[in-house]
């Protein structure tokens, strides 16, 4: 891939790059707080295309210039060697018969010929530029991904991740008051985590608001789950709590819910890596739309 491709596939990364973190599409790929980063990654790309475009406009032209000035060069030394040889013929034979004229005349054509061949010999960058091998087409496929990312945005993780990897819940460091809403709107990861390591102490007595989407485990065992992020999705592990109570009769994996419920004592262990997964006694179950922000960042904040 010669430069111009390099600097066509950085123009198109950096474009896909600014494209994802001017909407809600970068979300799907790293943490919020990482969009600043991101937009500067990918006007750094852009710029980084445009200065590579620009450095092979000009070494094109420049070299075009060498080639053409050394061409004009070994053109107009060939001729001057033709004439000063035809001169000292000339000068040679200036008193000899018509004979010796006719030879002279045979002279200055030879060296005619012998410019052609000169002319065909002093430009062997020129001819090597006219063998030269093409780039591989093949190398442009690199594109294919970028393309894609533009054209076919991939969703968030969802229930397949989730059930395949075990429950990430960690012991919170604090358990901060909670206000006196009811119901108090809480994260998943704030209501396993309080659940399973404070025992429900905050939770008891409180109805409580919890939004995330369906997983059924291989037993059938509905949870509401939330990935939560350190980085970027690819270290997005997810946080589980199971429903009990009024479940629907029907749920879909994937499917976003608000639930409202109590607390209840109620835990099991997860199946992947035997961490502890809590349960939410659920009053009422309503079908969401997907968030602006489907990860949870508050996991290691």
């Amino acid at each position: 891939m010669n430069r111009q491709s390099q600097a066509a596939v950085l123009f198109l990364l950096g474009a896909a790059m600014l494209h994802a973190g001017t909407t809600d599409l970068y979300l799907r790929y790293v943490k919020a707080g990482l969009r600043p980063l991101l937009l500067a990654s990918g006007a750094i790309l852009i710029v980084t295309a445009l200065a590579t475009a620009w450095y092979e406009h000009r070494r094109t032209r420049t070299q075009t210039r060498t080639q053409t000035r050394t061409r004009t060069k070994a053109r107009t030394k060939a001729r001057t060697k033709t004439v000063a040889t035809a001169t000292a013929t000339a000068t040679a034979t200036a008193t000899a018969t018509e004979t010796a004229t006719a030879t002279e005349t045979a002279t200055t054509r030879r060296p005619e010929g012998h410019e052609a061949a000169a002319d065909a010999h002093t430009h062997p960058e020129e001819a090597h530029l006219e063998h030269a091998h093409p780039e591989p087409r093949v190398s442009w496929l690199l594109i294919l991904p970028l393309l894609a990312l533009i054209l076919v945005a991939p969703p968030a993780l969802g229930s397949y991740s989730a059930t395949r990897t075990g429950t990430a819940l960690q012991e919170p460091l604090a358990y901060p008051a909670l206000p006196a809403t009811d119901p108090l709107p809480l994260s998943v990861v704030d209501y396993a985590g309080r659940a399973v390591y404070d025992h429900g102490r905050t939770l008891t007595g409180r109805e409580v608001r919890l939004t995330g989407f369906v997983a059924l485990d291989h037993d059938g065992t509905p949870y509401l789950v939330r990935m939560a992020l350190n980085c970027c999705a690819a270290d997005a592990q997810p946080v589980k709590v199971g429903l009990t109570g009024a479940i629907p009769p029907v749920l879909q994996p994937d499917t976003w819910l608000t639930i409202t419920g109590t607390y209840t004592p109620r835990t099991t262990h997860d199946p992947v890596n035997n961490g502890p997964i809590p349960f939410l006694k659920v009053t009422t179950a309503t079908p969401t739309p997907t968030p602006r922000d489907p990860y949870d960042e508050s996991w290691n904040n």
